[in-house]
C-alpha cells in the first residue's frame, strides 16, 4: 500500500490539480463557510438515505481541509480523505490527528493513489465533478469501488435560486442544463436537496460571498440577503458500480 501511494504521489502533475482559489486563499474564511454551510443537515440526510456508510470504507475526493472526514468517520469502518493541494493536505491531517479511522493522502481526482476495489463509497462535494470534462475522474471512482460501492457527487444547482443565478453570472460558461443532462446521460440518479445556510455575524457572511464570486456578483448577493441565511439548491447525483458481469 505505501508503494503504490508513493508511486501516485510522485505522479501528480500541476494540470492534474483544479484550482479552488476560495479554499486555497482563504482557508480560515472557508471554514466559516463550512460550520455555516447547511446547518440543518439536509444533505447529510439525503446522503444517508441514498447510501448510507456506516460500517463502509470511505473517500472523500477533493476533501480540501478535511472538514467532512470527521462526520464520515464517526460511522464508517474508515474515512480517507484525497487532496491534492499541498496546503490543505498538512491542514485536512491536522485535523484528523487522533481519529483512528481517518486519514489523508495527497492526489488529483484523476488519479487516486488508492488500490483498485478498496472502498464502498466515494463523495466529491463541489469538488472536480462538475459536468462535461471529469470522466477520467468518474473512471478512477469506479476503479476504487468495490461491486455495489456508490460514486457520490453533491454539487450547487445553478438553476436554484438564490445562489445558482449568482454562480451563473460569475461563469458565464457554466450551463446547469448541460451539467443535468451529463450526470444522466452517464447512469447517475439525482435528487433536489435545499441547504440553509446561516451565520451569527454579518460580517462573516459577507466574506464569504467575496470569496465565493467576484467583486460586482458578491456585492449583488450582499444586496440581496437582508439578513444572515439563504438557502442553497443542491443536486445529489449517486451511481452505483455493477455487481457481476456486465455485457454492453
Amino acid at each position: 500500500m505505501k508503494g503504490f501511494v508513493r508511486a501516485a504521489l510522485a505522479a501528480i502533475r500541476p494540470a492534474d490539480v483544479l484550482p479552488s482559489p476560495n479554499i486555497w486563499h482563504w482557508p480560515e474564511v472557508y471554514q466559516v463557510e463550512n460550520r455555516a454551510q447547511d446547518v440543518d443537515g439536509a444533505i447529510w440526510a439525503a446522503l444517508r438515505e441514498e447510501c448510507d456508510w456506516a460500517g463502509l470504507d470511505v473517500v472523500d475526493v477533493g476533501c480540501g481541509d478535511g472538514f467532512h472526514l470527521p462526520l464520515f468517520a464517526a460511522t464508517a469502518r474508515s474515512a480517507t480523505g484525497v487532496e491534492p493541494y499541498a496546503p490543505l493536505v498538512k491542514r485536512a491531517k491536522t485535523r484528523v490527528e487522533g481519529i483512528a479511522n481517518a486519514s489523508v493522502v495527497a492526489g488529483p481526482a484523476q488519479r487516486l493513489p488508492l488500490p483498485d476495489g478498496s472502498a464502498d463509497l466515494v463523495h466529491a462535494r463541489t469538488a472536480y465533478f462538475f459536468g462535461p470534462g471529469c470522466e477520467p475522474g468518474l473512471r478512477e471512482a469506479d476503479r476504487v469501488l468495490r461491486p455495489g460501492g456508490a460514486l457520490a457527487i453533491v454539487d450547487i444547482d445553478g438553476a436554484a435560486p438564490p445562489y445558482g443565478p449568482w454562480l451563473c453570472a460569475d461563469e458565464a460558461r457554466y450551463d446547469p442544463a448541460a451539467v443535468a443532462e451529463f450526470f444522466a446521460a452517464n447512469g447517475f440518479s439525482v435528487r433536489h436537496v435545499t441547504a440553509r445556510w446561516a451565520f451569527q455575524r454579518r460580517e462573516d457572511l459577507e466574506s464569504v460571498l467575496r470569496i465565493e464570486f467576484s467583486a460586482p456578483v458578491a456585492q449583488r448577493a450582499i444586496d440581496e440577503t437582508p439578513g444572515l441565511s439563504f438557502d442553497v439548491g443542491y443536486r445529489l447525483h449517486v451511481r452505483r458500480k455493477p455487481i457481476g458481469l456486465v455485457l454492453p
